[in-house]
């Protein structure tokens, strides 16, 4: 069946992603950009900057016979999955880091609590101080309330049973009706956003990466006097989100 070619979300390029590293693997030898455009009933002009994206990823490499497998698609696939998505997931993170000059985060929804596997920051862009364990601030954090955005009603009340919402700061929404209201009437594309509702002087923007069953998410933080930098960054965050997706798509 051919793909659907038309401008789509980060979410559902991995479709696209996916397919592409399917038909590479298939030919083993090499395989042609007009080849792939034909078996994916693709145009060139669409196939290409998701070809140059898993290049520079490292999912895929040119060779004389055409587009082959690269490194990081072939360590996805062996014995060392976890630790080779551990790594790659920070590498991208790191990446994220540098362009928005500031702390990116990694968050998921396993097993009915909120976690942070991946963090990166540095010196000159630190992580906001966790004073409060995340898995019992969701509420209050932009991370914590675009995993709970993802689940339907039932999941977010049953994680209100075992985490309460106590008051941070004076921003902090300690109604679960009205914390659920706001996620829902908050457009899916748009990014959930922590204003100094988690601790006073910070501000986090969260944006969705969910590949099948898994609910997660890409955060970044910064000071108070960068709020106007906020937004900027968490477009760029949900337009470098594929990595992060085809990562664990693959897994």
């Amino acid at each position: 069946m051919a793909l659907e070619h038309r401008m789509i979300p980060p979410a559902f390029a991995i479709t696209y992603a996916m397919r592409v590293l399917e038909t590479v693997d298939r030919h083993g030898s090499g395989v042609t950009l007009d080849q792939l455009s034909r078996e994916l009933g693709v145009p060139r002009e669409y196939l290409t900057p998701m070809i140059d994206m898993l290049r520079h990823e490292g999912y895929l490499t040119c060779e004389e016979g055409g587009f082959v497998l690269g490194d990081s698609a072939i360590m996805l696939g062996g014995g060392g999955r976890r630790q080779a998505i551990g790594a790659k997931l920070q590498s991208v993170l790191e990446q994220l880091r540098d362009e928005v000059d500031a702390a990116v985060y990694f968050g998921r929804y396993d097993k009915g609590e909120l976690r942070v596997p991946a963090v990166a920051d540095s010196e000159a862009t630190p992580r906001v101080n966790e004073w409060v364990d995340f898995r019992s601030a969701a509420h209050a954090t932009a991370l914590g309330k675009c995993l709970l955005a993802q689940l339907d009603l039932d999941g977010r009340r049953d994680h209100l049973t075992r985490h309460r919402t106590p008051r941070f700061t004076s921003k902090t929404i300690t109604s679960a009706k009205t914390l659920f209201d706001t996620l829902d009437s908050q457009p899916p594309t748009a990014p959930c956003l922590d204003l100094q509702e988690y601790a006073l002087g910070t501000v986090c923007a969260a944006v969705p990466v969910t590949v099948g069953s898994m609910v997660g998410c890409l955060a970044v933080s910064m000071p108070l006097d960068q709020v106007h930098r906020l937004r900027a960054a968490a477009d760029l965050l949900n337009r470098r989100c594929g990595p992060v997706m085809l990562s664990h798509a693959i897994r």
